[in-house]
């Protein structure tokens, strides 16, 4: 990506490590209540791969309590950030940049996210931060968590390298914001508290897979960012996160039924879809479900 001549957002926070706490189940258990009830805070899925390996359904998980907790952030000046950070930075103010435009044409006013770093351990308005969950987006707040360590982890472990897929994960949880602020995930969250189990997950489904596309356009209305590479960069990323992807590295045999982000190839076709539209009126997912 060309992203040496974007302007960094200055919509972010530092936690100062010293929220959150606790063991990897307790970070869950606070985080739950809210995918309990299929908000879609569309963390990536790197928290259901634990959550297969410890041989879990993460809709049996639910529990209670869970509220946001205020947390001690701190500004830090940019010299203090790390070269992850500020590309991260980059890529959120390129996507304010092209929401606002998309918002403008409506003649409405686009809310930025916020972008809140933290490591190994924060604190959200959904409760626990934790690093295993990946980065995720916190409807009730409004911001953005990520552990910027995820983006190694998506070289090493996910076979994702190149400086897309960073994009492509930051814009997909902005993805998830528009969702919020156009009111899609309240008309979801009502529609799943209707549905079974299976029946929400594909609801939840096809939140992600809107999401993908949402950050297809984002790329496709930035027509100074993508290089030679990038396509076949976020490709392979999104094809990484896929459900199925994920429960066959877990060493178990993809349920289509226990997906809730898609399988691989449903979000490369997502994704791609909005890289070669840049609309987002093709990024209807939900085809008259909600």
């Amino acid at each position: 990506m060309r992203l040496d001549d974007e302007q960094e957002s200055g919509n972010f926070e530092v936690q100062d490590g010293r929220g959150g706490g606790g063991g990897l189940g307790g970070g869950l258990g606070m985080l739950l209540p809210l995918i309990g009830s299929r908000f879609g805070c569309g963390g990536i899925a790197v928290v259901l791969v634990i959550m297969v390996v410890m041989g879990m359904n993460p809709l049996s998980l639910i529990g209670g309590g869970g509220g946001g907790q205020s947390v001690q952030t701190e500004r830090p000046a940019t010299t203090e950030l790390t070269d992850i950070q500020r590309t991260s930075l980059r890529v959120l103010g390129s996507t304010e940049r092209r929401w606002a435009d998309i918002f403008k044409a409506e003649g409405q006013q686009y809310p930025p996210p916020t972008l809140v770093f933290y490591t190994q351990n924060g604190q959200s308005g959904c409760g626990a931060a934790q690093s295993a969950m990946g980065p995720f987006y916190c409807p009730a707040d409004q911001r953005i968590y990520i552990d910027t360590d995820f983006f190694n982890e998506m070289e090493s472990r996910f076979n994702a390298p190149g400086d897309f897929p960073i994009g492509y994960i930051i814009a997909h949880e902005v993805g998830h914001h528009i969702q919020t602020i156009t009111g899609t995930a309240d008309k979801v969250r009502a529609a799943q508290s209707r549905a079974s189990e299976a029946e929400g997950n594909a609801l939840q489904v096809k939140m992600e897979l809107q999401a993908d596309c949402y950050a297809g356009v984002w790329a496709a209305r930035d027509t100074n960012l993508m290089e030679a590479g990038d396509l076949e960069e976020g490709m392979r990323a999104a094809e990484a996160i896929g459900d199925d992807t994920l429960q066959k590295a877990a060493g178990r045999r993809p349920v289509p039924e226990s997906f809730t982000h898609g399988s691989g190839a449903q979000r490369m076709l997502w994704l791609r879809k909005g890289l070669s539209t840049g609309d987002p009126a093709q990024c209807d997912t939900f085809s008259g479900a909600i």
